[in-house]
């Protein structure tokens, strides 16, 4: 699967996924920052699922209705990196064929696979 993995998500995350053979384009790897708007219209343009700490982009998408090729919001707080990279990377493993085109919140104990 492709991803791009905006600034908050944390490195080990995208590591993990790349120990499995993601291809993973991680912003922070980049020279400049880039706007939410940009991240998404890149993450659709090149069919990518964008991962994310921000809610923000639930408003880019729901509310102003942003195309995008998925996007999966990591709502982890509170747990340590291993943890966090352990349980995004299981979800990715699991849920590999529902989470492109769809909205997905990761929570403790929960998740949700929102299609658009």
């Amino acid at each position: 699967m492709k991803f791009l993995a905006d600034e908050g998500v944390d490195r080990s995350i995208v590591e993990v996924l790349r120990e499995l053979q993601h291809n993973v384009y991680y912003v922070i790897e980049e020279t400049r920052s880039l706007s939410d708007d940009e991240l998404l219209a890149i993450a659709a343009n090149e069919s990518r699922i964008l991962l994310t700490r921000d809610k923000d982009f639930g408003e880019l998408v729901y509310r102003l209705g942003k195309p995008h090729s998925g996007v999966i919001l990591i709502r982890l707080e509170g747990y340590s990196t291993e943890i966090r990279s352990q349980v995004v990377s299981s979800i990715v493993q699991k849920h590999h064929t529902e989470l492109f085109d769809a909205f997905t919140v990761i929570q403790p104990k929960v998740v949700r696979i929102r299609r658009k």
